[in-house]
């Protein structure tokens, strides 16, 4: 079960699980709330923007159930926050050039190199902008993963190449 909660103007998310704690220990997740519920104790979790990331050893420590547990997580804030946003007086996704976008794309592994590190070279810099007057501060929350292997890829230079479709949300 993962929920995504509004609490004291923090995003957070409870997950019934007895593995969250790998995620806290590992500087993902900070316990945000803990409560007795029928004699077991509920946690809510919420997300570490600075620890967002999860150091390669941690990744690697765990199972693919864990790491669907972190992404939920990380959906679950990233939904609580969205939600935040439109509740807010004033918002105006298309004025505010809110985009939510997915792009699938046939990468060799030093092309999903080069394009991480394209990333990285270009949100770095602004990722210590100071807030002012003139910035808003905007959630930037890239996610990778294989969609489909190599067989479907010789599947898919057969049949030729496809036109692109727009992108969602802009």
């Amino acid at each position: 079960m993962l929920s995504a909660a509004r609490k004291g103007g923090a995003n957070s998310a409870a997950i019934s699980s007895n593995r969250p704690s790998l995620l806290a220990a590992g500087g993902v997740l900070d316990v945000a709330d803990e409560r007795r519920v029928r004699g077991a104790v509920e946690r809510r979790y919420r997300l570490r923007q600075e620890g967002a990331g999860i150091a390669a050893e941690t990744a690697r420590a765990l199972t693919p159930q864990h790491h669907e547990r972190a992404f939920a997580a990380a959906m679950a804030a990233l939904i609580a926050e969205f939600g935040a946003y439109l509740e807010r007086e004033g918002s105006d996704p298309v004025d505010d050039l809110v985009g939510y976008r997915q792009h699938a794309l046939w990468l060799s592994k030093d092309e999903l190199v080069a394009l991480i590190g394209t990333m990285q070279a270009a949100i770095a810099p602004l990722l210590a902008n100071p807030p002012s007057r003139e910035r808003t501060r905007y959630l930037l929350s890239p996610i990778m993963f294989p969609a489909e292997q190599a067989e479907q890829a010789e599947q898919a230079e057969q049949q030729g190449p496809q036109e692109p479709t727009p992108p969602l949300g802009g």
